[in-house]
């Protein structure tokens, strides 16, 4: 069995920040303590940096999960930066054993069309039967490129989400209607992601009034970053500064992205990203780790650093790792530090080295 101790971190353990040492014993935690001096396999020296909890990536598109056009292979769009477990949002192909195939840990929410300004669950259905309990939400599409008009098709999409006790995830940039209507259809536990997008019917409306409604609701707020593409730098600082954070922080990654905007693209850097624009450390890995977890129904398995729970970890220093992107309305994010993950550890083993 192996033993691996991490030495003089700095840990996060889903819920604060300390100085410790972790120790794993084959593919759970052993330990988490100050000086453990106990034999290991192999000692990483962690000191002046991070060591958290995996990361949780809730907004994904993998490879044979996602349509051909999007799909990214899942370890290589996850281990480098740090991330252990991934919800694939809008999964279109493949089947349950191809998720019980795939290392990193996996959930996934099954995509609802749209057809004349009404949603149709016939692909949905297929996908939770072949899917099976893996499959714990559904996604919608609401843009206009897909010609809706107006509520109609998400409060048809919540309706039948509640009835077979599945989420609801809504992409709402270029949404027909304004965003405190879908947050009005959604329920607790339900995603609104990209919710800091540009363009009509932004977040920014009537003071924040849709971010409000989904505090008050329950509604998750993911920042569903997706590089420079579904977020507008400057709704998403305003916000950070009128107190609205997201609740959690997801990539979007695709083969489109990955590796590819504006740096190393990645969980890290949507981290960076959030950092730069004016979020505290503890509220980004909150959104990363246990926030994350808790919007899969997924804390008593993710998101956590807990003695006697799977040993999924990573150390991260903020270091040389820079970003530059300019986002549609040509608000630019520039730095040339940012988080950089260094070694990544899923079910005790190591599955990612700087």
């Amino acid at each position: 069995m192996a033993r691996i101790l991490v030495k003089n971190g700095r840990v996060w353990d889903g819920k604060s920040f300390f100085f410790a040492d972790v120790l794993t014993n084959d593919k759970l935690i052993e330990k988490i303590a100050p000086n453990i001096t106990d034999s290991a396999n192999y000692v990483f020296d962690a000191k002046k940096k991070i060591v958290s909890a995996g990361l949780v990536d809730i907004h994904v598109h993998l490879k044979g999960l996602a349509s051909d056009a999007f799909g990214v292979g899942a370890e290589i769009s996850s281990f480098p930066f740090g991330v252990t477990a991934v919800n694939d949002a809008g999964s279109v192909q493949g089947d349950r054993a191809l998720l019980d195939y795939l290392l990193v840990k996996n959930t996934v929410f099954v995509c609802a069309s749209i057809r004349q300004n009404h949603a149709n669950f016939d692909a949905a259905e297929k996908g939770l039967e072949r899917y099976g309990d893996k499959a714990i939400g559904i996604k919608v599409y609401f843009d206009k490129s897909e010609n809706v008009c107006d509520i109609t098709p998400i409060k048809e999409a919540c309706a039948y989400a509640k009835n077979r006790n599945l989420k609801v995830m809504v992409h709402c940039t270029l949404s027909p209607t304004p965003m405190v209507e879908i947050v009005n259809a959604l329920s607790e536990g339900d995603i609104l992601t990209h919710v800091f997008h540009g363009g009509e019917n932004s977040c920014l409306f009537n003071n924040f009034e849709a971010l409000k409604l989904a505090k008050e609701k329950g509604v998750i707020l993911d920042l569903g970053l997706a590089g420079n593409v579904h977020t507008d730098f400057l709704n998403f600082k305003k916000s950070v500064e009128a107190g609205f954070l997201p609740d959690v922080i997801s990539t979007d990654i695709t083969c489109l992205s990955a590796f590819k905007r504006g740096g190393r693209y990645g969980m890290t850097m949507c981290m960076s990203i959030a950092k730069h624009l004016g979020m505290g450390e503890e509220d980004i890995f909150k959104a990363v780790t246990s926030s994350a977890a808790k919007s899969l129904d997924k804390e008593n398995e993710w998101g956590y650093l807990k003695v006697g729970k799977s040993a999924d970890l990573a150390v991260f220093d903020y270091t040389n790792e820079p970003f530059d992107l300019t986002d549609k309305s040509g608000n630019r994010v520039k730095n040339d530090l940012g988080y950089k993950c260094i070694l990544t550890i899923l079910d005790g083993q190591i599955v990612y080295k700087n």
